[in-house]
């Protein structure tokens, strides 16, 4: 029988974002250019990295894990 072994938690790993969790980012025009996922996500399961275009809209999806951004005014 196999046995799981959990690994220790870092501060620095609790403090990051979830990895494809369904979230709005409310984001602005110094931010630019946007890729999903965010840095701070916990990328070892995660999509790969994806550059959304939300200039024109003010706002994109992801297509992958479907995180919302939206562009605010400054």
């Amino acid at each position: 029988m196999h046995e799981a072994h959990a690994t220790p938690t870092t501060a620095k790993q609790e403090k990051l974002a979830i990895p494809n969790a369904e979230c709005l980012y409310k984001v602005t025009r110094s931010d630019l250019p946007i890729r999903c996922p965010m840095p701070g996500a916990s990328l070892w399961d995660s999509h790969p990295r994806v550059f959304l275009a939300l200039e024109k809209a003010g706002r994109a999806k992801c297509p992958y894990c479907s995180a919302e951004y939206l562009l605010s005014p400054e």
